[in-house]
């Protein structure tokens, strides 16, 4: 565990953020056909570097060098399934984080099973909604089976849960307007994965990558008119992000450790 307090705050989130856009961490995407440029533009617009090669002859190296790793399952067409073993290897031997996002496995038995033995390699974090959690793992508590892994979860609704069995952190901020416009969610998961680039306390990192895209878009949604103006003001949100915006919207349901969510 991470030696400062576990504790999210304000103060924590805009040094995660200050660290990040100092940094400029590289995170390697190997998403969906369709949340690739948008991921891009947000990573870029947050302060980090994508990359998103999926060809197998060359993503370990770009996996390896790459300071987090995102492997997100929403088009997993033949190149990515041969190049998402690949990458997880080559990363979990460089010893960078890596988030799993296994998108749409209660949809397809074929995904929910390939997203299983992805787990079985033990990445950072798991990013899931609570039907991808209960098609993963069902009638089964989540941070119980995640400990068998030893993975992070961060849980997305209404209202999102991050955490690990004994700290939790539970999180109110979002709006309804980013489920309609495609690829916010696989964005959401790659912001993740750079603040697990930048903070060394993997449950603080979620939180904080969490907090500081669902609070972008709720700036963006009170400039936006409609789905259409979402997208381009999310990316100025994100850019123009400070602590007094943090200060003022930060909604923390409860945080505590010794808890099971």
């Amino acid at each position: 565990m991470n030696a400062k307090t576990f504790s999210l705050t304000t103060d924590r989130i805009v040094e995660a953020l200050g660290a990040l856009r100092r940094t400029t961490p590289r995170i390697h995407c190997i998403t969906n056909a369709v949340a690739q440029s948008f991921t891009a533009n947000v990573l870029l617009a947050l302060g980090a570097v994508p990359s998103m090669t999926i060809a197998s002859e060359e993503v370990a190296g770009f996996a390896s060098s790459a300071d987090a790793l995102l492997i997100n399952l929403g088009t997993l067409d033949e190149t990515r399934r041969l190049a998402i073993p690949i990458a997880l290897r080559a990363a979990q031997e460089a010893k960078r984080p890596i988030i799993l996002d296994p998108v749409f496995v209660n949809r397809s038995e074929i995904r929910c099973a390939f997203a299983r033995n992805l787990l079985q390699q033990r990445p950072t974090l798991l990013r899931v909604n609570r039907e991808e959690m209960a098609a993963l793992f069902p009638s089964r508590e989540p941070f119980e089976v995640l400990a068998e892994f030893g993975a992070i979860l961060a849980m997305t609704g209404a209202e999102d849960v991050v955490g690990e069995s004994g700290r939790t952190i539970r999180l109110g901020n979002g709006h309804p307007l980013l489920a309609r416009v495609t690829a916010t969610g696989c964005a959401g998961g790659a912001v993740i994965a750079a603040f697990l680039a930048v903070e060394p306390d993997p449950v603080i990192a979620a939180a904080v990558g969490v907090s500081v895209f669902n609070i972008a878009g709720e700036i963006a949604a009170e400039r936006a008119n409609g789905p259409g103006s979402l997208e381009p003001a999310l990316l100025d949100a994100l850019y123009l992000l400070d602590g007094e915006e943090i200060s003022k919207r930060l909604n923390i349901i409860e945080q505590r450790e010794g808890a099971r969510a």
